[in-house]
């Protein structure tokens, strides 16, 4: 049903084909992510998944790579780019805990984007540094990832969160000073914390998910879609006025020039 979707209504089929936090999520990266001229600048997405953020880039102008260790995912992203006629957009298959190894990507991106990814690696320091070593300097790493003081929107959420990397969560979330910290170790210089995915966006996510485990999941999908209209037109007033924290925390950060010479050899050598 998924790729008829987007056979039928195109690109935004892909933001909505699954909860109301992946629209959220969009249209924060879409405020941070200037049109530019096609081809004219370079972006990676790091655990792209099915590939609508790095089609989304792609639409924006940028040359996009994403990447994703799951063949599946790859397939359904390449095959949904073509009927979205984006060009720009390519795809890989690859681990993202080895991307340290893809000598072919240093300094390569003018922006690096990497959505709900982290929290599913253990060593994500090392993640964070090699998104940064992909960045030209002055890049920007545009990143979200669920906010440690969320309030869970079904028990599933609230743990037990896994000691091995098995596809799920390895830790609850991340706080503004967990961010800084990762950060400043991988010589990223954050310019802007903030959050995504108020109260009725996690509401509506939540019906979703109770509808789908007691009727066929389009049945579901289909109920909640007039819902859909709701979170992006109020959630951030609503969740405002209830103090309701977000489901995800968003950076925005930049790779500092010093990174490019601190690793340039020593005259003479």
């Amino acid at each position: 049903m998924k790729s008829v979707l987007v056979r039928i209504m195109g690109f935004p089929a892909t933001l909505i084909h699954g909860d109301t936090l992946v629209l959220d999520r969009w249209l924060w990266l879409r405020e941070h992510l200037a049109p530019v001229a096609a081809g004219s600048r370079s972006l990676i997405d790091v655990g792209c998944g099915t590939g609508a953020f790095t089609i989304g880039a792609a639409r924006r102008g940028y040359r996009s790579l994403g990447l994703s260790w799951n063949t599946r995912n790859q397939r359904v992203a390449a095959e949904r780019a073509k009927l979205c006629k984006t060009d720009l957009a390519s795809f890989e298959v690859q681990d993202v805990r080895a991307l340290g190894e893809r000598g072919d990507l240093k300094g390569r991106f003018d922006v690096a984007i990497c959505l709900e990814c982290i929290e599913h690696i253990l060593n994500d320091e090392g993640l964070m540094r090699n998104m940064a070593v992909c960045l030209k300097p002055e890049g920007i790493l545009l990143l979200t990832t669920p906010n440690f003081d969320f309030r869970p929107i079904t028990p599933p959420d609230d743990g037990g969160f896994a000691p091995v990397e098995n596809g799920g969560h390895v830790r609850r979330g991340y706080t503004p000073d967990d961010l800084r910290r990762i950060c400043g170790a991988a010589g990223l210089e954050v310019e802007k914390i903030g959050y995504c995915s108020g109260l009725l966006s996690q509401r509506v996510t939540r019906l979703l998910r109770f509808l789908c485990r007691h009727m066929p999941p389009v049945a579901g999908w289909t109920l909640i879609l007039p819902l859909r209209a709701a979170p992006p037109l109020l959630d951030r007033w609503v969740s405002k006025i209830t103090r309701w924290p977000g489901y995800s925390i968003t950076l925005v950060a930049r790779r500092k020039q010093q990174n490019e010479r601190a690793v340039a050899p020593p005259p003479g050598k």
